[in-house]
């Protein structure tokens, strides 16, 4: 009697790779990589492995998958970069990974959010300086019409763009 043969779709092969990513599975990512995955692959709602990596913290997964070619500036449905997730979520050193990598600090999602917006939206202050630090421009307006500037001063964070005195 033979045995049995697995088969999988494209799309099944691209949802192991993609969860293996987000669960920081380096070593399982390192083999889909080896045999001829695209870093840049995109699941049915436009997830690279890229993205998911960086929203789930999983920061070794992404420096791998950015030396391996992945696209520090690939984009989800939304139009939102990994930048966006993490400026969300507030996650700094992966933060830091993709500038290093070549990220664009203001890049908007199709509705006009940057980075430093969802930092702000989202309260996350460390994260916020540390865009501003790097280049963000708090002046880039939304879709809305609204400025990141304008969401800190409304959400009462107007002192992220004080200037900062020098030290003595």
């Amino acid at each position: 009697m033979s045995q049995p043969t697995m088969s999988f779709t494209p799309e099944q092969i691209t949802t192991l790779f993609i969860d293996a990513a987000r669960n920081g599975e380096t070593d399982l990512v390192t083999q889909f990589l080896d045999a001829g995955m695209p870093a840049d692959c995109t699941n049915n709602q436009g997830y690279t492995p890229l993205i998911v990596a960086t929203y789930n913290e999983q920061l070794d997964t992404a420096r791998l998958l950015l030396e391996r070619g992945a696209d520090p500036n690939g984009v989800d449905a939304k139009g939102a970069t990994a930048l966006s997730g993490v400026a969300f979520k507030g996650f700094e050193p992966i933060a830091r990974l993709l500038l290093e990598h070549g990220a664009k600090v203001d890049h908007p999602n199709h509705a006009g959010r940057t980075p430093l917006m969802f930092a702000i939206m989202f309260g996350r202050q460390a994260m916020a300086r540390f865009l501003l630090d790097h280049g963000a421009n708090p002046d880039l307006r939304d879709a809305e019409g609204l400025s990141a500037r304008d969401l800190a001063h409304r959400q009462g964070l107007g002192s992220l763009f004080e200037a900062k005195a020098p030290n003595p």
